[in-house]
């Protein structure tokens, strides 16, 4: 069970001139993988109503979603049960008033919603209208309303900056004594230190370390590429952590993130994986070398970059054809741990889709298939995240190398990204907790001392 469902779902009562509305979403606290339940009662049967969500991020942009609902002959629409006649989704559809919040009219091109400061929640006003309503929302006064927050951090969740041996780094720990299984988590081209999954997959009882290894502080002071003693270094930490188990350490990348993470789990002779998992990334890269090398590997093939007729960049088919020369490409026939890929089959940023059928090949000859497994989704895109995560099918994008920016195509439908975000992630957490924990019996018995 959450540590968030003890709070209780809020109620908010606003009369008007036909009857006393009230709207209910429980719990009005909880993870933002945690779904909840949407519950509007005391309107007038077959009342055409209107259920809108907003949110405000922390960068002062707006996001909204909404949907028509039509209420019972008691006068009642339940989200998780009712049909969306139409809005930003239709259908069924339980978190569709989180996965389908698009910024609002009017806001600036090319935005993405991005957690900073995973110590404060996510705070979504979820309101009710008379009718079936598609803009002006602000302009009108809503039947209902109430706040619902949504976190990253579970109650006991601890974070820890990490500044030691040149890290730039923050630890996330799990509630309890420990020890815990640890991830080290990578994220993509974009740099930064990115805190949001690796806070998540804590409140899910494994120690994790979001890392920044594109535009940490020993790359902004010296103007150099980090090599792959800094990875090691960052593994060393956990591994050596009190709070931390140090042979059951785990690898996560997206993107670029996946580059290294294969590298690592290949041909590092210090960091020793009990698993990995790799999100839309490739083995496509050069065996000699680090990050620097495969950094000019990608710009090298810059050639095969396209534009869409809005102007938005292409870059899947850099690394196409998949060569076959293995000085080019991680032998992944040499993977020693369990690896799950997850790729979105409409990744328009990486090629995915064929790295990993080349993967696959690869470890079928080498005899180490079995330690292989992919998940892969039609029409998602680029950036699969935690569940009900907005849909990004493009955005701005700033490349950290060159400096310059770019509206990127990462790709996706939005109904099937969304999908695939929320049997992903559920899948991700099976996958870690059997391989970190060792098996389900024994995992059963670390997640209840947690």
């Amino acid at each position: 069970m959450c540590p968030f469902a003890r709070f209780e779902g809020c109620v908010f009562k606003m009369d008007n001139k036909q009857c006393c509305v009230t709207l209910s979403v429980q719990p009005s606290r909880g993870l933002v993988d945690e779904k909840f339940v949407v519950l509007v009662q005391n309107t007038l049967p077959s009342s055409l109503l209107t259920i809108h969500a907003l949110h405000r991020c922390e960068d002062a942009h707006s996001w909204h979603a909404f949907a028509h609902y039509t209420s019972d002959a008691t006068g009642a629409v339940n989200v998780s049960e009712d049909c969306s006649m139409s809005g930003t989704y239709s259908g069924v559809e339980a978190m569709g008033l989180l996965w389908s919040l698009k910024p609002v009219p009017g806001s600036k091109p090319g935005l993405r919603m991005r957690k900073k400061n995973v110590q404060a929640p996510m705070v979504v006003t979820i309101s009710v209208y008379k009718g079936h309503l598609t803009e002006d929302f602000g302009d009108r006064v809503p039947l209902a309303s109430v706040e619902v927050e949504r976190w990253y951090m579970a109650p006991g969740v601890r974070r820890i900056p990490v500044t030691e041996d040149g890290l730039t780094a923050t630890l996330f720990l799990p509630s309890g004594p420990g020890r815990f299984p640890g991830i080290l988590d990578l994220w993509g081209g974009g740099g930064q230190l990115v805190e949001y999954r690796a806070a998540l997959l804590a409140s899910h009882g494994i120690a994790t370390m979001a890392l920044d290894y594109l535009t940490c502080k020993y790359t902004m002071e010296t103007g150099k590429i980090v090599e792959k003693d800094y990875f090691e270094t960052a593994y060393k930490f956990l591994q050596k952590h009190p709070k931390i188990l140090g042979s059951r350490i785990a690898m996560l990348g997206l993107s670029l993130g996946t580059s290294v993470t294969l590298k690592m789990a290949v041909y590092s002779d210090v960091v020793k994986l009990r698993c990995a998992v790799c999100i839309n990334g490739s083995h496509v890269q050069p065996m000699d070398g680090f990050l620097n090398e495969m950094l000019n590997y990608f710009t090298e093939h810059c050639r095969n970059i396209h534009f869409t007729k809005d102007n938005e960049v292409v870059w899947r088919d850099i690394l196409l054809p998949i060569p076959t020369d293995l000085s080019r490409k991680v032998d992944v026939g040499k993977l020693q741990c369990p690896l799950m890929l997850i790729i979105g089959e409409d990744d328009q940023n990486w090629c995915p889709c064929e790295s990993a059928i080349d993967m696959k090949v690869m470890m079928e000859q080498a005899g180490n298939s079995h330690l292989l497994t992919v998940l892969s989704y039609p029409n998602a895109g680029h950036l699969i995240e935690p569940p009900y995560t907005p849909h990004a099918r493009s955005s701005l994008f700033k490349d950290v190398i060159s400096h310059q920016k770019f509206m990127v195509l990462w790709g996706g439908q939005t109904l099937e990204h969304s999908r695939a975000q929320e049997d992903a992630w559920r899948k991700l957490l099976v996958f870690l907790r059997k391989n970190l924990y060792g098996d389900v019996k024994t995992g059963a018995s670390l997640v209840s001392n947690l």
